[in-house]
């Protein structure tokens, strides 16, 4: 019987064939890294719902309802003579997916100050974070207030006021909240609640009553004790991931439902402009972020106050993959201080701007 001929490969081929393969599958993975591009009919103008103009202040956050309806935070800081020729816009305004405003809503004084994040849960409910004012609210889509955590006017300091030192107490009081968000699998509540130096520096969980279950700290390595704790921004992965920004690090920190921490995500830049005589890496890298919204949220898309762009990262490996955006301005596509991000179900990008007043969509085009 015939044998088929032996073929003998070296070392030498086999490391040549090895690294075409590693090659082509990085060209094929380099080749599906989303690519987007600016929606210039969205949203649908004019911005209010009686065809009056409205005027918005700060957009201080967003987030994404179960039917596609975007509801955005208007912090209300407008410049008082721009409304001789316009109205204020109200606290939550809610537009629907093709970027049409269908509802506002809000109590300035029951909402509180300097809005800062959203979230909508599994019921459907819409938590909000007044940073300024120190309190969780749990509101109806229609803007029913039906929950809240914490006092208003009360913060988690030595004397209860934001002149106080901040406590990091085991209660469910806060000082200067920064984000929100729920767990589906426990109802648990997750804040981060650290906008600002001076205030608190950790992550609170509550259970779905708002009663205070446990808190931890980010994690900092020998050498960065001087690096403050600022955790701006808090997201759950559909595999029970807790993402926090650490802001002042410039990187994410990762960590299971439980506090134990997994691994940190870094987000490093280039300067453009020298540094030398001016404010320099102070706004931060790692901002807010969002999951894309493929089945296995492959990528993290994070706001990076830094070089102005939304930053693409492989959620498992922490690589940055690529960016998008025209960086700093107020042209088209460009950004002054993008600070909210929501992802639609056809992985559609929405950011809010807080010192540009607007919202932009960039439609996935891949």
């Amino acid at each position: 019987m015939n044998k088929s001929p032996r073929i003998i490969v070296s070392k030498k081929q086999q490391a040549l064939w090895l690294l075409t393969f590693s090659l082509f599958l990085s060209s094929s993975y380099a080749q599906q890294v989303p690519q987007f591009e600016l929606d210039l009919q969205w949203p649908e103008l004019p911005f209010s719902i009686d065809d009056e103009f409205w005027l918005t202040g700060g957009l201080g956050g967003m987030c994404m309802g179960h039917e596609g309806q975007i509801f955005l935070l208007n912090r209300q800081d407008v410049d008082p003579e721009d409304l001789d020729a316009a109205r204020l816009a109200p606290p939550v305004i809610e537009l629907n997916a093709v970027g049409k405003v269908i509802n506002a809503w809000g109590d300035p004084e029951q909402i509180g100050s300097r809005l800062h994040d959203c979230h909508v849960d599994s019921e459907g409910d819409l938590w909000i974070v007044a940073a300024g004012t120190g309190v969780i609210q749990k509101y109806s889509t229609e803007g029913e207030l039906l929950m809240q955590i914490g006092e208003s006017g009360l913060y988690d300091s030595s004397d209860g006021s934001r002149q106080g030192q901040p406590l990091n107490s085991d209660r469910a009081q806060f000082f200067l909240p920064a984000s929100i968000d729920t767990d589906p699998a426990s109802g648990n509540i997750y804040v981060a609640d650290g906008e600002l130096e001076g205030g608190n520096s950790r992550v609170a969980v509550m259970n779905p009553q708002g009663q205070f279950l446990r808190q931890w700290s980010l994690r900092r390595l020998p050498g960065e004790e001087n690096i403050e704790e600022l955790p701006h921004c808090l997201r759950i992965s559909d595999d029970g991931l807790v993402y926090v920004c650490d802001r002042r690090a410039d990187r994410i920190q990762v960590f299971d439902t439980e506090g134990n921490f997994i691994r940190f995500i870094n987000n490093d830049y280039t300067v453009v402009t020298s540094p030398a005589n001016r404010p320099s890496g102070e706004r931060g890298t790692a901002v807010v972020l969002a999951f894309s919204h493929d089945p296995e949220q492959q990528y993290l898309y994070v706001i990076n106050q830094n070089n102005v762009m939304v930053d693409i990262l492989d959620r498992r490996s922490g690589e940055r993959l690529g960016s998008f955006g025209g960086g700093p301005g107020r042209y088209r596509g460009q950004f002054i201080l993008p600070h909210a991000i929501a992802v639609d179900a056809e992985g559609n990008i929405i950011i809010a701007e807080q010192a540009g007043s607007r919202v932009q969509k960039f439609n996935l085009s891949e």
